[in-house]
């Protein structure tokens, strides 16, 4: 009797459990989530997470998307728990507004504009240089150049808007971050990164499209990496999955 009544709790669960994947799915195709690129720029390692392809555009099979998005969330959960730092990259402007979000909301260190060459496989040069950067803006605002000329003020503070643009995001990256986070990683600088993560073993997650190829990435997230609202979503997804954990 005992084990008819486990049986039918786990039939129970598994039902509320297959729900739950078809209600998030549902969001998923909502926002867009399935759409890949055109079929003739699809990478033929990524075929096995097409679902069809319909009008010579490719559909990502959702299913396994939300798999993947659950395995890189609880990755995040763990490294996050034993205290590993993790840096977000994404340049485009589809991304920047939602990955400056949950970096400064987690602690986590971004580039959101251009990526700095060298940063992960030059760092101790380039972390001197963030360094640098923080100085010249804490005496800036503490009026230690207020001796200057207003021409040589000019000058230092359009020197300090540069170096913000370039390192705006990296204040806290007092070492090399444990997991990357890249989205798109075709992007031109997102390439770069993803080179220099690979040549000092740096794992990546990465949210990735039908033009990328999955074996480079340690957690692919199959999935749109091109509109705002897909983004906006996955990261939220992130977001709030990161959120339960604490």
């Amino acid at each position: 009797m005992d084990n008819q009544i486990l049986q039918e709790e786990k039939e129970i669960n598994e039902e509320v459990i297959d729900k739950k994947d078809e209600f998030v799915i549902r969001e998923m195709m909502n926002v867009g989530l399935m759409y890949g690129h055109k079929k003739s720029k699809t990478n033929p390692k990524f075929k096995k997470y097409i679902n069809i392809t319909r009008n010579e555009t490719e559909i990502i099979d959702l299913s396994q998307t939300l798999l993947f998005l659950d395995s890189a969330i609880d990755f995040m959960r763990i490294q996050i728990k034993e205290g590993k730092t993790i840096l977000f990259v994404a340049s485009q402007p589809a991304a920047r507004e939602a990955v400056e979000k949950i970096a400064k909301k987690f602690n986590f260190s971004f580039i959101n504009e251009k990526w700095i060459g060298g940063l992960l496989t030059n760092f101790k040069s380039v972390s001197g240089r963030i360094e640098h950067f923080k100085k010249v803006q804490d005496d800036f605002e503490k009026g230690k150049f207020d001796k200057y000329t207003k021409k040589e003020r000019v000058m230092i503070n359009r020197d300090i808007e540069r170096m913000r643009k370039m390192f705006n995001g990296l204040e806290n990256l007092t070492k090399l971050p444990d997991v990357v986070f890249i989205i798109d990683p075709s992007l031109k600088g997102h390439m770069a990164a993803l080179r220099e993560t690979k040549k000092i073993n740096i794992p990546v997650i990465a949210i990735l499209d039908s033009d990328d190829d999955p074996e480079k990435i340690d957690f692919p997230i199959p999935a749109n990496d091109h509109t705002k609202i897909a983004i906006d979503w996955i990261i939220n997804k992130i977001e709030k999955g990161l959120e339960d954990n604490k």
